[in-house]
């Protein structure tokens, strides 16, 4: 157990108040006890007894431009004073905009037309685009998705996640998937290169079609039982895996060839986190529907949304009415997107991630020379992976990264005379990744920092 104490007396009367009023539904404790935050800047959260805790989540990848952002903030505050709110069946500059600047830059990227759809959420837009995906096929309600994908919790989107415990008290509603073997090469097959692998992944998957026995195609008359396949090009909480370069590309031909769409969660993964706009652009491939939210508005606001091809959402076959929430396209939360894709235009911003990931993924590579417990490492952008194993080097090893998770929250660990805490995510099939989704607008010297603080956890969990 863990040897955290309360910060302070007002914590302690605070937790009680939790505990007996708070709904344990929506509650994921890490530790124990929890820490409660005050304050934030930059890579940095404090907590109520001013003790700094560097971050390299960012709140599951939601706040990839940085804690409070001035330019960020500044747009927030400007569009309170000027128009907060008004009713979603009314139009507003900023929602017209956004989805202008969205949709054009799909079509200079995939040379499609299409159109967005807002919601208030990732797991609501992914309810979303299955009611797109289901109009566009006669209703039909089943689904491919992945081992390891997370898609949300709400009754759709727990429908498509891999998680079985999400949805064990609730059952189905309307929405089924089955669920295919992601390229995860570290954990597959010896001997083949990650090409290779992402090769035989899709030929596996492509061989449900080759006679209606295997149970997901009628060749007499060239339908197949299953509507779209929900893919996060790089998958989140199942470890940030990120699949072979290849991958994408041969495993939408198969379905092109089947007539079944591919919708691509970019709730993680988009904005940049990747070192481009969309994780999927890394891939060569043209989605049907992308499904984005969290970093849109940089956390400020709950923004989500989706952009499909024209063919599957213009008036014509998705009409007005066909699917709504109060809070869509609000103007608080389309300023703030429109400022961040100013932001972000006014440099080289994809670049820049990959510059910095690049330079953190080597720092992790030296730890993972000096420490026989890290079993792999990887990254695109700053979208990176330590997977803890024990001392061989591949069993996965969920208690190691747990104690690391919670000595990382006591915040002692002194660099260069300072005290700071580290907090981490955990990740993957086993729960043994940290999941490293930093700032994309950490400093070099906060990677250093990053790396050191690490260095240090990994030091106690290899003494302990």
């Amino acid at each position: 157990m863990s040897d955290i104490r309360i910060a302070t007396a007002e914590d302690q009367i605070l937790l009680e108040k939790e505990a007996k009023y708070c709904s344990y539904g929506d509650t994921v404790h890490y530790i124990e006890p929890p820490r409660i935050f005050s304050r934030c800047e930059g890579s940095y959260v404090w907590d109520t007894s001013d003790q700094a805790y560097l971050d390299l989540q960012m709140w599951y990848s939601a706040v990839n431009f940085g804690y409070a952002n001035p330019r960020l903030n500044n747009a927030l505050k400007q569009q309170i004073d000027t128009l907060p709110q008004i009713a979603s069946q009314y139009l507003h500059k900023g929602k017209i905009e956004l989805s202008e600047m969205i949709a054009v830059d799909a079509k200079k990227k995939f040379g499609l037309d299409g159109r967005v759809h807002f919601n208030v959420g990732g797991s609501q837009s992914v309810e979303d685009s299955l009611k797109v995906v289901r109009n566009a096929t006669n209703g039909k309600s089943l689904m491919f998705a992945f081992e390891g994908g997370y898609h949300g919790r709400t009754l759709g989107a727990s429908s498509i996640t891999s998680s079985y415990r999400y949805r064990r008290r609730y059952g189905h509603f309307g929405e089924r998937a089955q669920f295919i073997p992601f390229p995860y090469h570290f954990r597959g097959p010896k001997g083949m290169t990650k090409e290779e692998y992402g090769s035989h992944c899709v030929q596996q998957f492509a061989r449900l079609f080759e006679t209606e026995y295997n149970g997901v195609w009628d060749p007499k008359v060239g339908q197949s039982e299953y509507a779209a396949f929900y893919v996060e090009p790089i998958q989140g909480t199942g470890g940030y895996v990120i699949p072979p370069m290849n991958f994408y590309s041969e495993l939408k031909h198969v379905l092109d060839q089947h007539g079944i769409l591919m919708v691509v969660d970019e709730i993680q993964m988009g904005f940049y986190r990747t070192g481009k706009l969309w994780s999927i652009e890394h891939f060569d491939v043209k989605p049907d529907v992308i499904v984005f939210g969290k970093a849109l508005t940089n956390g400020l606001n709950p923004l989500g949304g989706i952009w499909a091809r024209e063919e599957l959402i213009n008036p014509g076959v998705f009409p007005p009415g066909s699917t709504h929430s109060t809070f869509a396209s609000n103007p608080l939360g389309t300023a703030v997107g429109l400022e961040m894709f100013k932001m972000t235009s006014e440099i080289d911003y994809g670049a820049m991630v990959m510059e910095k990931g690049k330079y953190f993924l080597a720092g992790l590579q030296d730890l993972q020379k000096r420490y026989p417990i890290i079993g792999d490492v990887d990254g695109l952008g700053l979208a990176l992976r330590c997977e803890i194993c024990t001392t061989d080097g591949f069993t996965p090893d969920k208690a190691t990264l747990d104690y690391m998770v919670e000595e990382g929250m006591k915040g002692d660990i002194e660099i260069n005379g300072q005290r700071l805490g580290l907090i981490l995510d955990v990740g993957g099939y086993y729960k043994n990744v940290i999941t490293l989704a930093p700032s994309l607008e950490i400093s070099y010297a906060e990677i250093d920092l990053g790396i050191a603080l690490l260095d240090r956890l990994l030091d106690r969990a290899m003494k302990r």
